[in-house]
């Protein structure tokens, strides 16, 4: 039986929280694992596809959810020009290969989620993660990972209880992501000014019911 996963909302740090009151994380953990995608899911990536026009593509920055996540990442010294918002990267990548064909099961999960709902997802190794996810600014000296590539000084960084796991909307640390073997997995999504709780909701429950088979 596929139950609804529970969504639990994760940390913001004090100076992070008072610069933006409205900033949120929230995940899901999942009993799940990646591979080839079924063609259920293969006919609903063709289905998006061909939902997902030119003209659609031109015009998606100036919704409501994109524009929301623009204007953050200006707010944090992201330009989204330069690095494309997520939702925006997936419909230039539409456009330059004519589809969204099918990676594996996981991105092919967080892909439909986007799309569906414009709302940033990740996925973690649940077992390579030190217990609640938040974000807060990285510090000084700091690591990706603990002993990953040098940060910059407040920098914002998703993180566990032991160190900076991913920095936000760019890259995850080492041997933090989903993997083959992986048979257990965290969700996360990031939650700006302007976006409705029912759509971070929403994306969550995409990506487990693809994930799980019911979608």
């Amino acid at each position: 039986m596929i139950e609804t996963p529970q969504i639990e909302e994760g940390w913001i740090a004090e100076d992070l929280a008072a610069e933006f009151p409205e900033l949120r994380l929230h995940y899901v953990t999942l009993e799940a694992r990646s591979g080839r995608s079924p063609d259920t899911v293969r006919r609903r990536l063709r289905m998006l596809a061909d939902r997902y026009t030119g003209g659609k593509a031109v015009t998606l920055r100036q919704q409501p959810i994109p524009w929301a996540y623009r204007v953050f990442f200006r707010q944090v010294g992201i330009d989204p020009d330069v690095h494309r918002t997520p939702v925006e990267a997936i419909a230039l990548e539409r456009m330059r290969a004519g589809g969204f064909p099918s990676q594996n099961l996981l991105d092919d999960a967080l892909l439909i989620a986007t799309v569906e709902t414009s709302v940033p997802i990740v996925a973690f190794d649940e077992d390579k993660l030190d217990g609640p996810l938040g974000l807060r600014m990285s510090a000084s000296r700091e690591r990706l990972g603990g002993d990953g590539r040098p940060l910059s000084t407040r920098q914002v960084v998703i993180a566990d209880a032991e160190r900076a796991v991913g920095v936000l909307f760019a890259d995850l640390a080492e041997g933090r992501g989903v993997h083959p073997e992986t048979e257990r997995m965290r969700i996360a999504s990031i939650q700006v000014k302007g976006v409705p709780d029912v759509s971070v909701e929403e994306a969550l429950w995409i990506v487990a019911e693809v994930l799980q088979g019911k979608a």
